[in-house]
């Protein structure tokens, strides 16, 4: 069985409602306009870190923020991040370059990725994601993306990402 059946067959046991938009491949956020004006509900980055620790982060915001780089680590309890490599990206979860998704985490069997998400997501109606591939976008509530998270071991930090030029609220 393949990744993403394996996806849509962990959802249908979850009971967890979804919607699916194929499209044309889209690597960046610039790339993705067009396909999320289409697409009512909050959209998103994400991005694949390392610290100097030598931990894996997955990092989902929405997709119209700047992140603070330098805030981040503090507000998730890491050390000074960098962006890790695309052969880490496939190794750890199955995933390339411009395919990345929280939903990647099913595929991280060793638990050696942690996954942050924005407040703002967690708390959306609905949450647009890759469903493993660029071609596509999977809808899903936001508490649902936490719960199918959580039933694969990988219980998201939810938390304010700090943004660049803004303060993080209370």
């Amino acid at each position: 069985m393949d990744a993403e059946t394996k996806l849509y067959n962990n959802l249908k046991l979850l009971g967890i409602a979804y919607a699916v938009e194929e499209h044309q491949a889209v690597f960046t956020v610039d790339e993705s306009r067009d396909v999320n004006a289409r697409l009512a509900g909050a959209h998103t980055k994400n991005l694949f870190l390392k610290d100097n620790a030598g931990q894996f982060w997955l990092v989902t915001v929405p997709g119209d923020i700047r992140v603070n780089l330098k805030a981040l680590p503090d507000t998730i309890g890491s050390k000074r991040l960098s962006f890790a490599k695309a052969d880490d990206l496939l190794r750890l979860l199955g995933l390339t370059p411009g395919s990345v998704t929280p939903l990647g985490a099913m595929n991280d069997d060793g638990g050696d990725v942690r996954v942050v998400l924005d407040r703002e997501l967690a708390e959306a109606a609905t949450v647009w994601v890759h469903p493993l591939r660029n071609t596509a976008s999977l809808g899903l509530s936001g508490a649902e993306l936490v719960r199918v998270l959580d039933s694969w071991h990988h219980n998201p930090q939810i938390a304010y990402i700090p943004r660049l030029d803004e303060t993080v609220p209370a």
